[in-house]
C-alpha cells in the first residue's frame, strides 16, 4: 500500500482483512461426448462409476496435494489437478515456501458428506463431493473432479469453501445417477452461464450492479466490499486510486442438474486489483501473500494483483421463488506485479 505513516496503518489493516477474505488413474468406458439435452428429457442416466471408484479417485487427488504440500512445490501436480485448481494450489505452495506455511484453507477432508455421481454417457464428465468439515472446524468442501477423456485420470478442477449456513440442493443418488448440465441450460431463472456474468458484475460493481436484486447476499460479495472499502480510506487520504475488474474464464464451467429442477454452477472467475498511490508514493504489497508472490519485485506507484475466484453458484429453475444464490467460493491472488 501507501509508504505513510497513515498509509502503513491502512496496509496493516488492509492485510488482516486479506487474511480473513482469502477463504470460502481409472480408465472408463468409451463413449460418445455428451450433447446438452433439453430440460424435458426422458433419458434415464445410467452411472458408470462408483461411490467406491470415487473414493480411490479422490484419495489419490489427495495424496498428490499431499506430497505437493511437504515439498511446497507445484511440481508433478498437473498429473491429478487441472484447471482453476491448479492456479490456485501452485499459487498457495509458492506462498507456502516463502512463508514457511501453508494456508490453513488448503485443507481437504479425507472424509465425505455428499458424493454426485453424474449417469451421463460420454465425455468430458465431472463428479462433484461434498467434504465434511475438517478438523479445526472450517467450513465444507465442493470439490469437482474431472474427467477428460477416457482414458485419462480424473483431476481436481475445482475447490470451493460453502459458506456458512449455506444449503445445496437434492440429487439423485449416487446408484441412480445425476445429470450433467451445460451452461446454457433452459428452464432455469437464467442460464449457468448468464448467472456467472450477472454475479461476476454485481462482485465489481456491488449493489450499484443492475443485476444486484437478482442475488441473495453472501459472504464473498460482503467481505470484497467491506474490503474496497476499507483500502478507499487510505486511497482518499493519500490520494490515490484503486479499481477491481470481474471477468468469467471462457469454458471454465461445470454444471450439474439437481432432483428440483435447479443447477449447481461451479466456474472460474478471474480479477484483477489495481491500486495507484497518490503523488510521489510507492503502492506495497498488501499481505504476506502478495509479498511471497512479489518476491523481489521493484515497488512503483502502481500495483495489479490478479486473482483467480472459484464460485459456487445455485440457480433454481424458472417456477421457483428463490433467488440466484452463491453457496460457496475460494479466492486466491496468483500474481502481483508492479506497472
Amino acid at each position: 500500500m501507501i509508504r505513510t505513516n497513515h498509509g502503513r496503518r491502512v496496509c496493516r489493516g488492509l492485510a488482516a482483512v486479506l487474511v480473513g477474505l482469502t477463504l470460502l488413474p481409472l480408465a472408463a468406458c468409451e463413449g460418445e461426448v455428451p450433447t446438452a439435452k433439453d430440460r424435458s428429457s426422458s433419458a434415464t442416466p445410467q452411472p458408470d462409476l462408483t461411490t467406491q471408484q470415487e473414493a480411490r479417485i479422490r484419495r489419490s487427488i489427495v495424496k498428490t496435494l499431499e506430497q505437493a504440500n511437504q515439498a511446497k512445490d507445484p511440481a508433478g501436480l498437473d498429473a491429478r489437478v487441472t484447471g482453476p485448481q491448479l492456479q490456485i494450489r501452485s499459487s498457495e505452495l509458492t506462498i507456502a515456501k516463502s512463508t514457511g506455511n501453508l494456508d490453513p484453507k488448503t485443507t481437504i477432508p479425507g472424509q465425505i458428506a455428499q458424493t454426485v455421481i453424474p449417469g451421463d454417457s460420454g465425455w468430458p464428465r465431472s463428479v462433484f463431493a461434498i467434504t465434511t468439515t475438517t478438523e479445526d472446524q472450517q467450513s465444507k468442501r465442493l470439490l469437482v473432479m474431472n474427467q477428460a477423456s477416457a482414458r485419462e485420470n480424473y483431476k481436481l478442477w475445482g475447490v470451493a469453501r460453502l459458506f456458512q449456513g449455506a444449503q445445496l440442493p437434492k440429487f439423485p443418488v449416487p446408484t441412480i445417477g445425476a445429470q450433467m448440465g451445460a451452461a446454457d441450460d433452459k428452464g432455469l431463472k437464467e442460464t449457468p452461464q448468464q448467472a456467472v456474468e450477472h454475479y461476476a458484475d454485481v462482485l465489481q460493481h456491488g449493489k450499484n450492479s443492475k443485476y444486484a436484486k437478482e442475488f441473495s447476499s453472501d459472504y464473498l460479495r460482503d467481505s470484497i466490499g467491506k474490503l474496497t472499502d476499507t483500502v478507499q480510506q487510505g486511497i482518499d487520504a493519500n490520494k490515490g486510486e484503486q479499481k477491481q475488474t470481474f471477468t468469467p474464464e471462457k469454458g471454465q464451467i461445470r454444471v450439474m442438474r439437481s432432483s428440483d429442477g435447479g443447477d449447481l454452477v461451479v466456474a472460474q472467475i478471474n480479477s484483477v486489483w489495481t491500486r495507484k498511490a497518490g503523488e510521489g508514493r510507492e503502492s506495497l504489497p498488501a499481505s504476506d501473500a502478495e509479498k511471497a508472490l512479489f518476491g523481489g519485485g521493484q515497488a512503483t506507484s502502481t500495483m495489479k494483483v490478479t486473482y483467480v475466484n472459484v464460485i459456487a453458484i445455485y440457480v433454481p429453475s424458472s417456477s421457483s421463488s428463490d433467488p440466484v444464490k452463491a453457496v460457496g467460493a475460494e479466492r486466491q491472488p496468483v500474481k502481483v506485479e508492479a506497472v
